[in-house]
C-alpha cells in the first residue's frame, strides 16, 4: 500500500501556496474501531484531509484540533493532527440516531441552528499561564470545505480554498491559499494568479479527485503554472491516549460518582473512542486513584491543627 502522502507547492508567479494530500492507511486504522453510516464517513474523512492540510503549515511544535458540535443525529466530530501529521479522529452520533442516504451535513449537524466549528492550537510547550488558543465560528456553510473557508477568512484573514473528498478506501484533499506579502505586491508578482489558478482548480470534481494520485492532479490541474514542489511528508495514524490520562479523567469525575458506578457495574470498563483501545479498572484500582488524595488531604488537616 502506498504511504499517505501530503504534497505542498508554491506557484512561482505569485504568492500562493498549494497542498495535496492522500490519506488511505491513516483513515483504514480510524475506521477499524467505529461502523459510521456512509454520510458520516464521508464528513469525517474530509475533515482528516483538511486537518493534514492546515496541520502541514503549523509554526509551533504542537496539534491543532478540529471539532464540529453538531444539534441533529451527528453530535460530534472530532480530528487531531500534530505539526508531524500524527493524526486521529472519532465521531458521535445521537442515540438511536437514524441517518437516511443522502441527509445534508446541515440536516445531520445544523438542524436547529446550533452547530458549531471549533479549532484549537495547542502548542505542546507552553509558557506559564499559556491557554491553547480556540476559535469558534457556526456552521456557516453546506459542506467542511466551505465551513472551513469561511472560518479562515473570519479568523485568520487568509484566502483559503478547499477542495474535499472522501469514501471508505481515501481521504483526498487540495488546499491553495494566498499568502500575505509584506510591503505590498512581490515583485514579479502576478496579482491575478491567485484568481486563476482558483478557477483551474474548481474544475476538479469530487470523483476526480477520489481517484487521482497527487502528482497526476498537479499535472492535470496546473500543467500551463510555473511550480516549486517540495519534498513530501507523510500522515500517519497515532493515537495519544493511556491508562494514565483514563485514570486522570475517572479522578475528575470524582470519588463519590466512581464509587456509584463501581457498585453497579462491579468494574469500570472505558474504551478509547479513537484506538478502540481497552481499559478496566476494578474498586481496587479505582481505591488507589483516590488512596494518594486522601493521604494528601490528612496531611494538610494535621497541618492545619497544628497552627
Amino acid at each position: 500500500m502506498t504511504a499517505d502522502t501530503l504534497q505542498k507547492f508554491m506557484f512561482e508567479a505569485a504568492p500562493v501556496r498549494g497542498e495535496l494530500v492522500e490519506i488511505s492507511a491513516t483513515w483504514q486504522q480510524i475506521q477499524a474501531h467505529r461502523q459510521y453510516p456512509q454520510e458520516v464517513k464521508k464528513i469525517l474523512g474530509e475533515m482528516l484531509a483538511a486537518a493534514a492540510l492546515l496541520s502541514a503549515n503549523l509554526k509551533f511544535n504542537g496539534s491543532i484540533v478540529m471539532q464540529v458540535h453538531g444539534d441533529g443525529p451527528l453530535r460530534l466530530l472530532v480530528v487531531e493532527c500534530d505539526s508531524e501529521l500524527r493524526m486521529r479522529a472519532t465521531a458521535k452520533l445521537a442515540p438511536d440516531a437514524v441517518i437516511p442516504s443522502g441527509t445534508s451535513l446541515q440536516q445531520l449537524l445544523n438542524a436547529h441552528g446550533n452547530g458549531r466549528f471549533v479549532i484549537t492550537l495547542d502548542p505542546k510547550e507552553k509558557f506559564p499561564g499559556q491557554q491553547p488558543y480556540q476559535g469558534i465560528v457556526p456552521l456557516d456553510g453546506d459542506s467542511i470545505a466551505v465551513i472551513i473557508e469561511n472560518y479562515m477568512m473570519r479568523s485568520e484573514q487568509l484566502d483559503t480554498k478547499l477542495w474535499l473528498a472522501a469514501d471508505d478506501k481515501v481521504s483526498r484533499g487540495l488546499l491553495l491559499q494566498k499568502l500575505p506579502q509584506e510591503g505590498g505586491t512581490a515583485t514579479g508578482a502576478d496579482p491575478e494568479t491567485w484568481d486563476h489558478v482558483v478557477m483551474l482548480a474548481s474544475t476538479v470534481r469530487e470523483e476526480e479527485l477520489l481517484n487521482t494520485e497527487i502528482s497526476t492532479m498537479l499535472r492535470r490541474l496546473f500543467w500551463e503554472e510555473t511550480i516549486r514542489i517540495f519534498e513530501p511528508r507523510h500522515p500517519q495514524f497515532q493515537c495519544t491516549c493511556n491508562r494514565e490520562k483514563v485514570a486522570n479523567m475517572l479522578k475528575m469525575l470524582g470519588k463519590d460518582e466512581v464509587d456509584s458506578a463501581l457498585e453497579d457495574l462491579g468494574e469500570l470498563s472505558i474504551d478509547c473512542d479513537f484506538c478502540g483501545q481497552h481499559y478496566s479498572f476494578d474498586k481496587v484500582d479505582c481505591a488507589q486513584l483516590f488512596a494518594a488524595d486522601i493521604a494528601g488531604d490528612d496531611l494538610l488537616q494535621a497541618g492545619q491543627l497544628k497552627h
